[in-house]
Order: structure tokens, then C-alpha cells, then sequence
């Protein structure tokens, strides 16, 4: 029996996980996951852990985090398609009262009223931390912790040792303990691509090609758009 190794970041991970089971029940592929984020720093990064020695046949993560990839000859050429779209959003603990952020105005002011802001130190935070904040003029005024992975902020978020976190949408919906409050104005708006690719080495192509060509068919716009990301058009 085929065994795929596939490695993912935190933003499709709720269409993927929803679609897995099915996957693998349907070509009797079985699939090991590994976890890492699609950019930043230190170990748990997804180029990290593929420099580090782990050996994996597909990766999923950002068209940033790709692009490095792609740039170190980790991927097989013209293997990458795009699987959904990212927005960002924002969301305060549960039962928390839901600041405005319908508009550039209303978030900043929402950012300026936070005792503790969270955000993932990948693709997402990098944007936050060194495009958006210093284009609001907020960065000395406010607080922003920075974690490795989306799934410790939003775990900050909910333990209320932060006031708002702001990621990928899909890393916000669906997740206990936190009130997801909508997407960050269109204005300041980072809509990520998230894609996924073959590894150089892979000893599973074709199995590989099964599971994109299972991410990318109608079967996924449902998981998709209930994970708070939007569908590609083809």
C-alpha cells in the first residue's frame, strides 16, 4: 500500500483535515502528516524541517513560503498548483466584546485598544509586523506577540493571554475558546494563496498526484469555503 509523507502549514489545514479521510479511503492511500509554518524563523518552519533531513513527497503552505522552495530546487518544476485563498481576519477570546473592524480606521483604533496583540511569525505576521503596522503608524504603541505557529496564538488567544489575534481567516474559524470577528478591511487586506507541490526525491509521485487532483476537484469547495478561505478560480 502507498504511503504518502505530506508536510502542511497551519492555513489549508482545516479543508485538508476535513478531505483526508476520504482521500484515503477512495485510493487506499494512506497519508502521514507532518506540521510546520509556511515561513519565519527557527526549526519549525516547512524549509527548516525539508533542510533538516525530513523527508516528505507534498507540501502545502503559502506561494511565499513556495517560492523559497521552489528557490532552493526543493520542488519539482511545474508540480505546484494553487489550492484557495487566505484572507486575513481577526478574532478576540470567546465572550470577549468584538471590537470594529469593518473599516482602516475601526481596526486601528481596535489594534490601539488591545492590551495584547498575537500573530503567527510566517507569512501572515511578517506582513503585519513590517508592512501594515508600520504603515498604520502603530508600532511603537502597541503590544504584539509573535509566535511560531498560527495554532499557539490562537491557543494564546483562547488561554486570554492576548486581546486579538490576527491571521489567516482560515486559522480562526472552527477553533475553540475564540471568536472569530471577520476579515481585515480590502484596503490592508493580504490574501494568500495557498498551494501545494511535489518534492524533489519523491518516491510517490503519482500517488502525490492523486491528492492534488483530489484538493483541487469541486469535492473541495465545500471544506473550503467552511474553513473561511475562498475558492480559486479555475
Amino acid at each position: 500500500m502507498a504511503q504518502l509523507q505530506v508536510i502542511i502549514s497551519g492555513g489549508f489545514s482545516g479543508p485538508y483535515q476535513q478531505m483526508l479521510p476520504q482521500f484515503e479511503k477512495m485510493t487506499g492511500i494512506t497519508v502521514k502528516t507532518l506540521s510546520g509554518a509556511s515561513q519565519g524563523t527557527g526549526p519549525k518552519t516547512i524549509k527548516a524541517q525539508l533542510e533538516s533531513g525530513a523527508t516528505v513527497d507534498v507540501v502545502i503552505l503559502s506561494r511565499e513560503g513556495l517560492a523559497e522552495l521552489v528557490a532552493l530546487g526543493r520542488i519539482i518544476p511545474g508540480s505546484d498548483v494553487d489550492l484557495a485563498l487566505a484572507p486575513l481576519g481577526a478574532a478576540v477570546p470567546l465572550g470577549a466584546s468584538r471590537p470594529d473592524i469593518s473599516t482602516v480606521a475601526a481596526f486601528k483604533q481596535a489594534l490601539l485598544n488591545a492590551n495584547s496583540i498575537v500573530v503567527p511569525g510566517s507569512t501572515s505576521g511578517i506582513y503585519l509586523t513590517k508592512e501594515l503596522f508600520p504603515k498604520l503608524g502603530i508600532t511603537k504603541q502597541i503590544s504584539v506577540k509573535i509566535t511560531e505557529r498560527g495554532s499557539q496564538a490562537t491557543s494564546l488567544l483562547a488561554a486570554r493571554e492576548a486581546a486579538i489575534a490576527i491571521q489567516p481567516s482560515s486559522e480562526l474559524v472552527n477553533v475553540t475558546g475564540i471568536d472569530f470577528i471577520g476579515r481585515l478591511p480590502e484596503e490592508i487586506q493580504l490574501l494568500q494563496i495557498f498551494a501545494i507541490a511535489i518534492t524533489q526525491g519523491s518516491t510517490q509521485v503519482e500517488s502525490a498526484k492523486k491528492l492534488i487532483q483530489f484538493l483541487t476537484s469541486p469535492e473541495a469547495s465545500v471544506p473550503i469555503q467552511n474553513s473561511g478561505m475562498d475558492l480559486i478560480k479555475r
